[in-house]
């Protein structure tokens, strides 16, 4: 395999675990750990480091490098900026008539969450993923590219405290109804009624995502 191939498989390996959460953010991350676990020289390890260091995901340490756990203030500006970029998807059609969703992509989601209904999945961490995959569809449907890249890059940054309010059985089946509803919604051109819906999805009230966000943590502190 070529060197910038072996680089490059590295690179998307180690980010793709820790984008799904299975590299614990109190795992340290050092160049012969990694080295050994991929199987390959530190030079490629060296270079995916530096490079998710680049894009926010891994901080310097005083043994190497680590996940990067946003703060509880970081989250606070974040969580504010999720909810501004998810609503503002709905709202661009309601303001231009002529901006038009997606209804073939929104037809597939439904389906999708649809059957998530019929067999729930059990409570996992790894439910982020999926629900993350229903705003980026919403978002994309709605027609504004820049817009869903925006709200992708947020949610991951978000993804590792998120991924822990997916652990009880009623979270699951509270995001699939709302899902449904707000699918639903947008089919039948009821913007108005979507939007409200979507506000109160993502958190009407940022203190109580916040508070999720706080527990979530503190999961992630004892997880270890």
């Amino acid at each position: 395999m070529a060197g910038g191939s072996l680089r490059e498989q590295v690179y998307q390996q180690l980010r793709d675990e820790i984008l799904n959460g299975r590299v614990s953010p109190r795992e340290r991350l050092t160049e012969p750990k990694l080295s050994k676990a991929f199987e390959v020289s530190r030079t490629p390890v060296r270079e995916a480091l530096s490079r998710l260091l680049s894009d926010g995901l891994v901080e310097r340490t005083d043994f190497g490098y680590a996940v990067v756990v946003p703060s509880l203030a970081a989250l606070r500006d974040l969580y504010e900026l999720r909810i501004t970029l998810e609503l503002r998807g709905i709202a661009r059609a309601i303001e231009n008539p002529q901006v038009q969703h997606d209804r073939a992509l929104l037809g597939a989601e439904l389906a999708r969450w649809q059957e998530m209904r019929d067999v729930v999945p059990d409570p996992d961490p790894s439910f982020v993923v999926l629900d993350e995959g229903f705003h980026r569809a919403l978002s994309q449907a709605s027609g504004n590219g820049q817009l869903t890249d925006a709200l992708v890059t947020v949610n991951q940054k978000i993804r590792a405290v998120r991924m822990h309010d997916f652990i009880e059985d009623e979270r699951i089946t509270a995001t699939i109804d709302e899902h449904l509803e707000i699918l639903e919604l947008v089919l039948a051109e009821r913007l108005g009624e979507a939007l409200t819906a979507l506000h109160r999805h993502v958190g009407e009230s940022l203190e109580v995502v916040m508070e999720r966000a706080s527990h979530a943590m503190a999961r992630m502190a004892l997880a270890g």
